[in-house]
């Protein structure tokens, strides 16, 4: 009877041990998938064209559009300048946006969703008020804070 409890014993350490070894998240199928408008210099990839990752350079991971200061005289009294995978390849398939937004005086930036994303804010120069509204599990409360040069912020 002992030597039995003793099988089963070291049967039930392998299962186990086999099973801790399989519980991880499996490789990625790519690393990236830059998309590309021609058909020519492209690959298809579930339907879509993309570039042939042995012609992909750095340029394809490089964006310098976020540098430029945009103009700010509109209703609002600021402009968003978003980065996404369409206007920057090197996002493409990678689940990431980024904006740079300015503001004037008094500006704003309008009510908006994020569905399934979150957004995280830093402001570089002067002060801002910013804030969300919860869900109608959380009564709708508003949670704000004013920002000043350095800080961050999630907006969840």
């Amino acid at each position: 009877m002992g030597a039995n409890c003793k099988v089963v014993a070291c049967m039930g350490f392998l299962a186990m041990t086999c099973l801790v070894g399989y519980a991880s998240d499996p490789n990625q199928l790519q690393g990236f998938c830059i998309g590309i408008n021609d058909p020519n210099a492209a690959m298809l990839v579930n339907g879509l064209l993309y570039k042939n990752p042995k012609n992909v350079t750095a340029n394809d991971f490089f964006f310098e559009g976020i540098a430029i200061s945009v103009n700010t005289k509109n209703k609002v009294v600021s402009n968003v300048t978003l980065v996404t995978a369409t206007n920057f390849p090197g996002l493409n398939t990678l689940d990431v946006a980024m904006a740079r937004i300015n503001f004037a005086p008094y500006g704003e930036n309008p009510p908006h969703l994020h569905p399934r994303g979150t957004e995280i804010l830093t402001v570089l120069k002067g002060a801002l008020l910013v804030g969300f509204i919860t869900s109608n599990q959380d009564g709708n409360r508003f949670i704000s804070k004013v920002l000043k040069k350095g800080e961050m912020f999630v907006f969840p």
